[in-house]
């Protein structure tokens, strides 16, 4: 692997086509009147700024941080129907969750969504039973007409010969049901490039320090610039509050005397490095309303989550010793010993899910997104779920344009005229373009099959645009780490295609060498060397 000291060879100046600079981009954003200002690059700010734009409006968004850098990289990584929301009657919502889930695996997004099957262990003295899970999941497969396959119930011994690791101790029954999986992190900058390419302009580690009004109402911000310090503005005829667990915190810049509208949960999760195969997911019922996941995912194996309330900051939120011993606990209920060793561990991470206010165990609130109309006019929305993000989209979009006097109403397109099924950038069948990149190759050059897999499978037909830059320069194709599948032609990508401003920006959400516990310090220097300015 090519040292730190090496960093100039591999190019610090973006390449040609690249994104414009942040002092362009402030220029754009200080000097028009936006129809939309989206403050916060999460699921819902991502989403709603994706179909603005799509539908003609003049759309900026910004976020203090990285784009998914909080909450919003910090999920399950799941595409699923909710098969627990069975349990309380809510078969429309499952069945509005599973029509999702199969448009993002089939239309939009089948280069980033995975299929992944799970298996629900029933054990001796559980709280739930095999006949009535195995009802559930036939259900569960019947509301999405069966399009993955039918739910079913098999033998502990079947389910041990795929998954080695499953506890077999009193192990009654095994119920098999069918959803996705995603990378999170690479699904957002895959939105936040959708909404650019539809003429949005967006800008991260952007922090929003007031707002502006003009006879009361929200007509913009001032923000801050965290990389540099510059200080600028933006005009917006409308302004959405998308912060997540920071929304409270901007509402009452809009409002001294707004009341808290949402609490909050943290979900911790830990990756494991995978022992032994796992061919599927594990869904095991902790009590009437908690499932702990064991998911193969990334080559490693995620382990979670917990749902504590969170009261404390939430740039502080991380996941403590007692979280991972929590979630090593509970994983061992259905996974043997040997598959939890903590040398195993190589990262923890958590994130805070957005709950509307009120008593109550936060286990037992409702996942449902919160919406609140400011008296400046500002439309505050918080909560939701990667696999409805498309919709809830969609939903704030029909919500602004209810508001008084808003300018939406009559410059959009009609919601329901908007393309239901636009695909995101690099859509592709991720087979076919890991089967070009090992075929298609320049005379003299090479790709790691591993390599080509990961690349088709996080960027679909982009992969072709890293591919072009290793075979331009011989050390962009080596390895960031000999374990880890990510060549250092992604680095440049990131910095100069997907506004990657940070070290961690690169390793933790436009890469996977954080979570694989792969960022030593000689990556990080040279990440920094790559980044010049920027990191």
């Amino acid at each position: 692997m090519t040292t730190p000291q090496s960093v100039p060879t591999l190019g610090t100046h973006p390449a040609a086509g690249a994104n414009p600079s942040r002092a362009e981009t402030r220029d754009r954003l200080s000097n028009a009147t936006y129809d939309l200002l989206v403050i916060g690059g999460g699921i819902l700010g991502t989403s709603v700024a994706w179909h603005a734009a799509q539908s003609g409006l003049r759309v900026a968004m910004v976020d203090a941080g990285d784009f998914a850098g909080a909450t919003s990289s910090a999920s399950s990584k799941l595409v699923h129907g909710g098969l627990r929301y069975l349990q309380t009657g809510a078969v429309k919502l499952v069945a509005e969750n599973h029509h999702e889930r199969r448009v993002l695996a089939k239309d939009v997004a089948p280069h980033l969504v995975n299929p992944l099957t799970f298996y629900l262990p029933v054990y001796k003295g559980g709280p739930v039973g095999a006949a009535k899970l195995g009802a559930g999941v036939f259900a569960y497969s019947a509301l999405s007409a069966f399009g993955d396959g039918v739910g079913k119930v098999i033998s502990p011994a079947k389910a041990q010969a795929a998954n080695p690791g499953l506890r077999t101790d009193n192990l009654k029954a095994v119920a098999v049901y069918y959803d996705h999986q995603m990378n999170d992190s690479r699904v957002a900058v895959m939105t936040v490039r959708a909404a650019v390419e539809s003429g949005a302009v967006v800008l991260n580690h952007a922090e929003v320090t007031g707002l502006r009004f003009t006879h009361g109402k929200v007509t913009g911000a001032e923000l801050k610039d965290r990389t540099d310090g510059a200080e600028f503005g933006v005009n917006a005829r409308v302004v959405l509050n998308a912060t997540g667990p920071w929304v409270d915190h901007l509402r009452t810049m809009e409002d001294k005397g707004a009341a808290p509208s949402i609490r909050l949960s943290k979900g911790a999760h830990i990756v494991m490095k995978r022992k032994s195969p796992w061919k599927a997911a594990m869904a095991t019922p902790i009590d009437k309303y908690r499932i702990t996941f064991a998911l193969p995912w990334e080559d490693q194996l995620l382990l979670g989550t917990t749902d504590t309330a969170y009261e404390g900051d939430p740039a502080d939120v991380r996941a403590t010793e007692e979280d991972i011993q929590q979630i090593l606990d509970e994983a061992a209920f259905s996974i043997q010993d040997a598959d939890l060793d903590r040398d195993l561990m190589t990262y923890a991470f958590a994130g805070l899910r957005v709950l509307p206010g009120g008593p109550g165990d936060v286990a037992q609130a409702k996942r449902e997104t919160v919406v609140s109309e400011g008296k400046g006019g500002m439309l505050s929305v918080a909560g939701g779920k990667w696999t409805t993000y498309r919709h809830i989209g969609r939903t704030v979009m029909s919500k602004l344009a209810k508001l008084p006097g808003s300018p939406l109403t009559e410059e959009m397109e009609p919601i329901s005229s908007l393309v239901r099924r636009t695909p995101l950038p690099g859509v592709s069948n991720p087979n076919a373009v890991a089967h070009r990149l090992l075929v298609d190759r320049e005379p003299g050059s090479r790709m790691d099959p591993l390599t080509a897999r990961h690349l088709a499978s996080h960027y679909g037909s982009l992969s072709f645009d890293i591919a072009r830059l290793a075979n331009e320069n011989p050390e962009l194709a080596e390895r960031i780490h000999p374990d880890g599948p990510e060549i250092w032609a992604q680095v440049v990508y990131a910095r100069d295609h997907e506004w990657a401003e940070t070290v961690d920006d690169v390793l933790r959400r436009r890469t996977t060498l954080t979570i694989r516990g792969l960022d030593s310090e000689d990556v990080r220097a040279k990440v920094k060397g790559m980044l010049g300015d920027k990191g």
